[in-house]
């Protein structure tokens, strides 16, 4: 299992938004470039958090994006469900009916009836994951970053910047 790339420019650029203006939004070329990434992919990162209900569009000359929701309700998981989709990492095929020494025709309950063991250690192992991910809010990651690492310049030279890109 391995997110994309877009889990990262997800979550870093929603933690600068954290910190706009009441009624300001930030649009994707800023965050683009604010961070050295790419403005089109971060495009097609920012359609599927606007569809997750994470992110808003503000329209007009000087739109952008939002948060749809305050940084103590957006987790880790909803970002990541929100760009790899809901899907399950693990995907079991069933090999054990494909096995030469079972007739096919007659499986036996042990094929048919419990579930794959590896499936059900692989479904546990994501939902600690899952789990975990759901406990970290951008919230918790902005304390984190800015009460706790970076000296409060920074914090306030981002605000700054982001707060003035649009003038």
């Amino acid at each position: 299992m391995k997110f994309s790339v877009g889990v990262e420019y997800a979550i870093h650029c929603l933690l600068y938004m954290v910190k706009l203006e009441e009624g300001k939004s930030v649009g994707i070329r800023d965050l683009a470039t604010f961070q050295g990434i790419s403005e089109t992919y971060l495009s097609k990162v920012y359609a599927k958090l606007s569809k997750a209900g994470i992110i808003k569009s503000i329209p007009g000359v000087k739109g952008g994006y939002a948060l749809a929701r305050s940084e103590e309700e957006i987790t880790f998981w909803d970002i990541v469900e929100a760009v790899e989709g809901s899907e399950s990492f693990f995907q079991c095929a069933e090999i054990r009916q494909n096995n030469i020494l079972v007739d096919k025709d007659n499986l036996p309950d042990t094929h048919t009836k419990c579930p794959c063991l590896i499936k059900v250690v692989m479904s546990e192992a994501e939902d600690e994951m899952r789990k975990y991910l759901r406990k970290k809010s951008l919230a918790w990651l902005y304390n984190e970053v800015y009460n706790k690492k970076l000296p409060k310049e920074v914090e306030k030279a981002t605000i700054e910047w982001f707060n003035n890109s649009k003038k």
